[in-house]
């Protein structure tokens, strides 16, 4: 037993220390969300106001038949999300207009975000 307790201590130590025995603080304070739905390369909807500055989660719906491809080349922001799948992006949006778009379908995937 003597020679057990080091090593039970040093568990218990290690599961305090790295938090395992209490809820992540990520999840603790829950992030502001909004979801996208995504049907044959339409987002819905096609314009959200969110918080500048602030971390946010997308939750990505991908409805449609096909692959969908969601991307802002200048926030360096990709996700690409199967048929019928769901996914979710975590960004920090400054202050603007920013264009996600569905490179899959270029012509009708078009979602505006405006950060205020």
């Amino acid at each position: 037993m003597r020679r057990l307790l080091p090593h039970l201590l040093f568990v218990a130590a290690l599961w305090l220390g790295l938090g395992w025995a209490a809820p992540a603080r990520a999840q603790s304070a829950a992030l502001p969300s909004w979801t996208v739905t995504v049907s044959d390369g339409v987002f819905t909807p096609r314009r959200l106001e969110v918080p500048a500055g602030q971390r946010i989660k997308l939750i990505l719906i991908n409805q449609g038949p096909g692959p969908l491809e969601f991307e802002n080349a200048d926030l360096h922001v990709e996700k690409i999300l199967a048929a019928k799948a769901e996914s979710f992006v975590v960004i920090k949006l400054p202050p603007g207009e920013h264009m996600f778009v569905d490179e899959f379908n270029i012509a009708t995937g078009e979602l505006l975000i405006v950060a205020r």
